[in-house]
Order: C-alpha cells, then structure tokens, then sequence
C-alpha cells in the first residue's frame, strides 16, 4: 500500500473518533453543569485546557463562556480540532483515496460533514445542544459500522481502526482529565452524592455506565478509573483499546501470529508494545496515589510518541526505504504530509494536510 494512502486513511479513522469524542466532552460538561448545586457553578475553561488549544481561544474569544467554548470546540473553523475542522479534514482524507475505501463508506463520512456543516451555519451546537451532540455521536458509530461491514479486512482497514483506536485511548483519557478539572473544591467533598453523580456522568459520557454497573456494581472512584483505563474487554477502555490497536499495527507489519519471541519488528510496534505493557501492569490504587491528572498527562506524552513513530515507520521515510526484518517498504511520501506533535504534553497529536 503507498504510505500516503495509508496515511489518509489512518487519519480519516483519527479525526471521526475526535469528533465524535469533542462531542462527549462537552456532553459530558452540559450534563454535570445542569446536575450540580448553583454554588458549583459552571466551568468551561477546562475543556479548553484539556484540548490543549487554550492560548488560540483565549486570543480570540477572552472569557469562556458556555455559548464561546461550544462555539469553539464544535463549530470554530479556525480551531483545528473542532468538530466541523476535524470533519472536514475527515472528508477531504477520505475523499483522497476513494478507490480503497467502499463506496458505502464515503457516502456515510460525506453524509456526516453535512450534517454537522449544516448544523453549524444554523448555530445547533449552541441552539440544540443536546440533540447535535448525539447526533455527532450516532453519524461517528454509523461511519465505523459501514467500514466494518463494507470494507475487505486489510491493511487499509487495519490502518482506519489503528486511527481510530489511539485515538479513542487519547479521548478516554482526557475524558478522565474533564473530572480531575471538575472535582469539588473542598477534600471533605470528594466521595459524596455530588462526587458520585460527576462519575456517573463520566461512565455516560464514555457510553460505559450499564457495563460498569454489571462488572462492579457501585460507583467508586478507584473502581471507574480500573475500568475506564484497565478493562480489557469494554471497547472505550484505554488498555482494550492499545490491545486492538497493537493487533491491528502487526497485521499491518506482517509480524501478527508469526513474531516469534515477541519480538517487535519497528520502532512503532516497540513504542506500543512499552505503553500497553506500563499500564497492563498499573493499578487503580497506584494511578491515584501518584496523581491521577499527572499520570494521564504522563500517558497522553507516550501516546502521542506512538504515534510520531507511527508516521515515522509507515508515512515519513525517503522514498524506497524499509522496514527492518522483512516489514512493507515505505514510499511514495508527499511532501507536507508529516504528523507534528504540538507543544506542551497534554496537546493533541495532529498532522497538516498539504494539500
């Protein structure tokens, strides 16, 4: 496969799972503004602190407010992790290797870009906020659906779903970061029926409460952090996620069910392989006692540095040169084309289109 249409199926598979999981941050704030006491008030900066994008929001709209910061994080052309920008990236990478992807497939990403462009020049985000944001959520399931479904299971497909899983194990993450920003001021606090409902929000958000319930019945902090980041069979769990993430980047590699001793063949496959075995062997109880917004920072630095090595093994190499041990050769690099990890750990990774 050339390494440019690798790359724009990678992310088109990475910018859905951001839209779709902008759309459950601020999901995720509506419902815990609306739940808490009057003295908690709202707070919106730290979605914006989350994304990483506060310096650009606060040069151009000042005070975060709830009208601003959806505005920002939905339908702002000019924040390139928005919804609308992540979409349109989305779109324009899948429209680039149509001959790959089904038919099916492109109609539904289309179809999704609509809606929300739509929905942007008609304010909804702000207007409507509670059926668009479902509505982002329903069209990012709908597009993984029909690439399941209407795609051969190859290597394009395995490079669209590695995408999308980092991706959603970077989202989960900052998920968890939107309640270390939101827990009540006073210690005494934490643990109460203020601090039970925000987790409970939290489990919603991540589409995880019913299959919380089942596993452990009462929520309890220690508890929703185990399964939000160590659960290796709920989809939106970190862990599952970096397991089916590594499944997909060795059958890419060609190292699947045929790597003898374990041994990784690329830098890629190491630097994933180090990160699922850290937190495979991480608990709950040792997350909280360092300091849960610390070790999610810590985690969301790795993530990012899987995938530069992602884009250095498959996307960036000179022409004709390849992988060590056998790997599929790398060419055909467009000029532009390269991932940029932005400044400051908790940035999110993101790639310039040149086009």
């Amino acid at each position: 496969m050339l390494s440019r249409v690798a790359e724009s199926i990678y992310w088109a598979g990475r910018y859905i799972e951001r839209a779709e999981n902008t759309a459950r941050f601020i999901d995720v704030n509506l419902a815990m503004t609306l739940d808490a006491p009057s003295s908690f008030g709202e707070q919106w900066a730290p979605l914006v602190a989350i994304t990483g994008d506060k310096a650009s929001f606060d040069a151009r709209y000042g005070e975060p407010t709830r009208e601003h910061v959806i505005e920002f994080l939905s339908s702002d052309g000019h924040n390139p992790s928005s919804i609308l920008s992540c979409l349109q990236k989305a779109r324009e990478n899948a429209r680039s290797v149509r001959e790959v992807i089904s038919s099916e497939m492109w109609e539904q990403i289309n179809r999704f870009y609509l809606t929300v462009s739509n929905g942007a020049a008609r304010r909804r985000p702000i207007l409507d906020s509670y059926q668009f944001f479902n509505e982002v959520k329903l069209h990012s399931h709908q597009v993984a659906g029909v690439a399941d479904n209407t795609m051969s299971h190859n290597q394009a497909w395995h490079f669209f779903q590695m995408g999308r899983l980092l991706e959603r194990a970077d989202n989960t993450s900052r998920l968890l970061d939107v309640k270390y920003f939101l827990l009540l001021p006073s210690p005494e606090d934490v643990g109460g029926a203020i601090d039970e409902m925000q987790w409970a929000i939290v489990l919603r958000s991540a589409s995880a409460f019913e299959m919380y319930r089942k596993r452990h019945g009462r929520i309890a902090p220690e508890d929703v952090i185990d399964f939000l980041l160590l659960e290796t069979e709920f989809p939106r769990a970190i862990l599952y996620c970096l397991n089916a993430a590594e499944y997909s980047l060795q059958a890419i590699s060609g190292s699947s069910g045929g790597n003898p001793g374990g041994r990784f063949r690329n830098s890629a496959e190491q630097a994933l392989g180090r990160l699922k075995a850290d937190l495979a062997y991480e608990s709950a109880y040792d997350i909280i006692a360092k300091g849960m917004h610390q070790f999610l920072d810590g985690f969301q630095t790795k993530l990012n540095e899987v995938g530069e090595a992602i884009g250095e093994t498959f996307f960036y190499a000179a022409p004709g040169a390849g992988q060590s041990n056998g790997g599929t050769a790398r060419r055909d690099v467009l000029p532009g084309h390269q991932g940029q990890r932005r400044a400051g750990s908790n940035r999110r990774y993101t790639r310039d289109l040149g086009q």
